[in-house]
């Protein structure tokens, strides 16, 4: 982690021996963003994306609504595949929309990286707040978190990780829940 030189008392006259540094960063590629943001967007190409990779998401109906280097929204709607035996949706189908949320803000910063970059949850918390009976809509809005762990592995080679929160919400305001996970990122070597 960078250090941060720490300002002289004003008792003191001695000037700083070194200038703050600034955190690691790079400078993702554009298209590459665009072009998985569009992806990740469009329902047809999500859908076929999770057929592929993530079928839970599939059955449920996940559906991301926005993602760029900043944001993520994704819904899981309530119905009879993603229910529970009380009446609400099942906490593991929001946890699903919860982890896409974040997850795709990692995905989106380990694909513009320069380098292969691999990524990894190493640690999830979940509240529950007001019962899910509509659909929740996931919002995490640490994308610049998430970018800058992703650029300081690849300026060091060590893993960095990123600590996100995700914040469920029904139609009308009501909070249904709350994720943070932490995401590892590492950069891969050669060879």
């Amino acid at each position: 982690m960078a250090e941060l030189a720490v300002a002289p008392s004003a008792s003191t006259s001695t000037p700083m021996s070194s200038p703050a540094v600034s955190p690691p960063s790079f400078t993702p590629d554009a298209a590459k963003l665009s072009k998985l943001s569009k992806r990740m967007t469009n329902r047809w190409m999500l859908r076929g994306f999770m057929l592929a990779k993530l079928p839970l998401g599939f059955i449920a109906g996940l559906n991301v609504h926005h993602l760029d280097r900043h944001r993520c929204e994704v819904s899981v709607p309530y119905g009879w595949l993603t229910q529970n035996p009380f009446r609400s949706t099942y906490f593991a189908a929001q946890a699903m929309a919860a982890e896409m949320s974040t997850g795709a803000l990692g995905m989106l910063a380990v694909e513009s990286a320069p380098a292969s970059v691999a990524m990894l949850i190493v640690d999830m918390e979940g509240s529950f707040g007001k019962k899910a009976t509509q659909t929740s809509t996931f919002t995490c809005t640490q994308g610049d978190e998430i970018f800058a762990a992703v650029a300081q592995t690849l300026a060091t080679g060590e893993a960095a990780t990123a600590r996100t929160e995700t914040v469920g919400r029904m139609p009308d305001g009501a909070e249904v829940s709350r994720f943070t996970f932490e995401w590892s990122f590492k950069k891969r070597s050669r060879g």
